[in-house]
């Protein structure tokens, strides 16, 4: 929670600058939006405010169409075609490739300083929800006190204004002495209520505009919006675009209700409606209840309101189109940023890969991976194809563990740390809890063993800034190092999603990077775990374990055979037995189904 509420923060940066597109928005198409569509747009708004809080990952409408592309393409759930005809070899080459020997780190703390923001977030949530109870008490109140119409002509006026509006519910009005203006509130029991002053001083057109006014209220939902918007000012307590939004909702809201009833009335009664809200306006005022709607106001607002009556104008169907259309541009505009303001988004948690070029077929591999959340990706070279299953977990970054291995080895190697001649680093004497650790060792002995010292050592002898800025220069991940120097590939800061894996092995393969030729050739000699007629097969394996618990496995690498080449990578998780080797296997198994590689 503590780390979602750094995010949350994050996310309302894009909040409030979508307010003020949505403001822009407004003043650009005022012409062309009717009342009603203008404050519906601000129910867009409500829902993107809910946004940070889905628990999963929101798609664009980039990746949206080009699923449905792929729907055409792709083969049906649970089939896979064979690509070629089998390399009958096993991997041979390396007799302790699955051995991915690995370190516990501990859980992370969460930052003092999001436990702090949370803190505070959630004591403003109280405080705003004592101020709603306070408020909600004294509109109880008020539905004690208050008595059912007695005044006849009110009644039978009111009676005429439910026909008049095509309402047949059973809506009750009631008279009190505690209002200033007239209120409808109710969500589950609507009901209107009139100040008695109002009554005493009854004038038959005036007392009909405001009734009119009110069932528009309970004709367009209002009261629910009023939940609505008042549930988003206590989330949103800190924010204030978010509030000034709120009040513009509010003042749009009574806009929209005086539009609809001169929708009703006749081009000659406009004028005395809005003289009914000029001769009331000392009389009315805001309701000082959270969940009602009510024709007060104040004097700003009562003036934009006056100022839409005097210039309104039945919609001709052309201008209704434009709106529509306005509205429906604005919509999409405004929905487009949602994946945006996600707390996933904000944490960089997935990777944004643009499929939309790409060649994909989505398959389903659960059988394979069993009680184990995991993703499983290939990428096809010499057709450009990508089968992937669980696109969601395949732009997943997580830790990499020890296949980060195989570009920090490249690294050092292109800053001659090590050379491909001489990659020998001694061990200083420390005793390690796996045997192949306690020697000497070589780039081709400590990637066999998955010797962490010995990578360690490269880093330390290359320094943070030239390790970040390597990473940077190929890309790696979420580019983040800010965990410990000695484990930030480790369960820590460095993230990196299996399609991310799968880009980088195809870029060290065609040396993508421009680095030295024999660096690269070097690093594939470490990772060769088989060669012969049949193709080459290159992988690394990496654990991530917490607490004692392995947590994270992954499997990487890629077969090159006499005329194609294959890239693939296997990530799996779970609460514990989540280990390289058991990625491996699974990856083993599906290549061979796939006739890739028996």
């Amino acid at each position: 929670m503590a780390d979602f509420m750094i995010r949350f923060l994050i996310c309302n940066i894009f909040i409030s600058g979508i307010i003020g597109i949505l403001l822009i928005s407004k003043r650009i198409f005022k012409n062309n939006l009717s009342s009603r569509m203008q404050y519906n747009l601000w129910f867009l708004l409500l829902g993107l405010l809910v946004v940070p809080f889905i628990p999963f990952r929101l798609i664009g409408f980039p990746q949206i169409f080009s699923w449905l592309g792929y729907l055409r393409n792709s083969p049906p759930s649970g089939t896979l075609t064979a690509m070629e005809e089998a390399a009958e070899t096993n991997l041979t080459g390396n007799t302790d490739w699955m051995n991915d020997f690995t370190f516990s780190v501990n859980s992370e703390t969460p930052s003092i300083a999001g436990y702090l923001l949370l803190g505070i977030w959630i004591v403003g949530i109280f405080a705003m929800i004592i101020l709603v109870i306070k408020s909600s008490f004294r509109l109880r109140s008020l539905e004690k006190s208050a008595l059912p119409l007695q005044n006849k002509e009110v009644r039978r006026l009111y009676h005429h204004c439910l026909e008049e509006m095509g309402i047949h519910s059973k809506l009750p009005v009631y008279s009190t002495a505690f209002l200033k203006s007239p209120i409808f509130v109710g969500l589950l029991k609507p009901c209107i209520y009139l100040p008695i002053h109002l009554i005493s001083d009854y004038n038959e057109s005036d007392m009909r505009y405001m009734l009119l006014h009110e069932l528009q209220h309970y004709k367009h939902h209002d009261a629910f919006a009023s939940y609505l918007m008042n549930l988003s000012g206590m989330v949103y307590w800190f924010n204030p675009l978010v509030w000034y939004a709120l009040k513009e909702m509010r003042n749009d809201r009574e806009v929209a209700c005086d539009t609809s009833v001169l929708m009703m009335l006749e081009e000659n009664d406009y004028e005395d409606y809005g003289n009914t809200l000029i001769n009331f306006a000392e009389k009315i005022s805001l309701t000082p209840f959270p969940f009602a709607a009510g024709l007060g106001g104040n004097m700003k607002q009562m003036k934009r309101r006056i100022i839409n009556i005097a210039s309104y104008e039945k919609p001709t169907f052309i201008k209704r189109l434009k709106g529509m259309t306005a509205f429906v541009l604005t919509a999409v505009f405004m929905l487009g940023f949602a994946p945006f303001i996600s707390t996933y988004a904000a944490n960089e948690i997935y990777y944004q890969w643009d499929s939309s070029s790409e060649n994909v077929s989505y398959v389903d591999l659960s059988t394979y991976f069993g009680e184990y959340e995991g993703s499983f990706v290939l990428y096809d070279l010499e057709n450009d194809a990508w089968n992937i299953h669980d696109k969601e977990r395949a732009t997943l970054r997580v830790a990499p563990n020890s296949t980060y291995k195989i570009y920090d080895a490249l690294f050092g190697l292109e800053e001659g740390v090590i050379t491909p001649e001489n990659s020998f680093i001694a061990w200083n004497g420390e005793s390690y809890p796996f045997e192949a650790w306690n020697a000497d060792q070589t780039l081709q002995s400590a990637m066999n063993s998955s010797v962490n010292w010995y990578f360690q050592t490269v880093d330390k002898q290359l320094g943070a800034s030239d390790v970040y800025s390597y990473i940077q220069e190929i890309g790696y991940g979420n580019e983040n190092m800010c965990g410990d120097f000695s484990t930030y590939w480790m369960e820590s800061s460095l993230e990196i999603s299996p399609i991310e894996q799968i880009e980088l092995l195809t870029k060290l393969q065609n040396n993508s990077f421009d680095f030295d030729s024999e660096n690269i050739n070097a690093v594939k000699d470490a990772i060769c775990l088989s060669s012969s007629d049949a193709g080459t097969f290159y992988g690394k394996t990496g654990t991530g374990r917490v607490d004692g618990q392995d947590v994270n496995g992954w499997f990487i690498g890629f077969i090159e055979t006499a005329d194609n080449t294959y890239f693939f990578a296997t990530n799996i998780g779970a609460e514990s037995d989540a280990t390289g080797g058991n990625a491996a296997e699974i990856t083993m198994s599906i290549l061979s189904d796939m006739n890739i590689w028996k």
